[in-house]
């Protein structure tokens, strides 16, 4: 398979968010939507993404109607939400989750999100293989009830960090809604040999994520990650053996361009939006 010459690039939340960053408490965006979703589309985005708090912000300030309005009016044709924690959970953590769940699949309806990214347990907690399946099998259905996907965000460090755990969950499950988001940087940092992404079933991968880094981590990896991100081509990660692996899946489905980083966050939207897409699309083959 070769690489798609009109890809549908996406940019992910907190590449056009702002000054706002994962774990901050709120992590609503200061910059008006509509101006997020112009400066996607004169970039050349095809898609965009907004953070569950950012969601609950505009969907409380603007309603779901303007929203799509919006999308809609920017020639947008691919909206993700994230992200959903503790769907494999108990107790208090499970509580809070439901309430989340609730309200993000609910907002993917009413949005027509095409997907929702859900994530792994980062609190070191192990929890039982046979009931993250059941629990993903579920969250897929009630989310196919809505018309949306459900991807799995491998990330180090986390209960599903790795392709082997991920596929387990994704295949148990066998919901054609469910599947996994593999992110260059996670894949790096995790020490995933691309070999194992090459031999993936399509039928497996929901989404994929790009951005570079440099080759040593600095800091803790949840600090690298949120700090140092840069511009795909910019670093040291080897983006064009990634994109050649997800290619020999088969893989034909939306390109995240996800930058997270100081210097990426004081950019205005406009430039955030235009740097980022230029500096993806050249990995990819040029259209006639």
């Amino acid at each position: 398979m070769v690489l798609p010459a009109d890809p549908l690039l996406v940019a992910s939340y907190f590449t056009l968010a702002g000054n706002v960053q994962p774990f901050d408490e709120s992590t609503v965006s200061p910059v008006p939507f509509a101006r997020r979703a112009e400066a996607a589309a004169r970039a050349g985005y095809r898609g965009i993404g907004l953070g569950v708090q950012d969601a609950e912000h505009l969907i409380a300030s603007l309603g779901a109607a303007e929203i799509r309005h919006i999308v809609a009016a920017n020639g947008l044709e691919f909206l993700e939400l994230e992200v959903l924690v503790d769907w494999y959970a108990d107790g208090d953590r499970r509580a809070q989750s439901d309430a989340a769940r609730a309200f993000l699949l609910g907002a993917a309806g009413d949005l027509g999100a095409v997907h929702l990214k859900v994530g792994g347990d980062l609190s070191g907690e192990d929890w039982p293989m046979d009931r993250v399946i059941a629990d993903f099998a579920q969250l897929c259905d009630d989310a196919a009830k809505v018309g949306t996907g459900i991807c799995i965000e491998l990330f180090p460090g986390s209960s599903i960090a790795d392709i082997a755990t991920g596929k387990a969950i994704a295949a148990g499950a066998g919901r054609r809604n469910g599947g996994l988001l593999l992110d260059i940087w996670h894949m790096v940092r995790g020490g995933i040999d691309f070999a194992e992404i090459a031999a993936l079933d399509a039928a497996h991968i929901l989404h994929i994520e790009i951005d570079n880094a440099d080759a040593v981590q600095v800091g803790t990896i949840l600090d690298d990650t949120i700090c140092r991100r840069r511009l795909c081509g910019e670093g040291d990660l080897p983006l064009p053996a990634f994109l050649d692996a997800v290619a020999a899946t088969g893989y034909r489905g939306a390109w995240g361009v996800e930058i997270l980083s100081d210097e990426h966050r004081a950019r205005d939207p406009e430039t955030a939006a235009q740097l980022s897409f230029n500096a993806a699309r050249r990995f990819f083959p040029k259209s006639d």
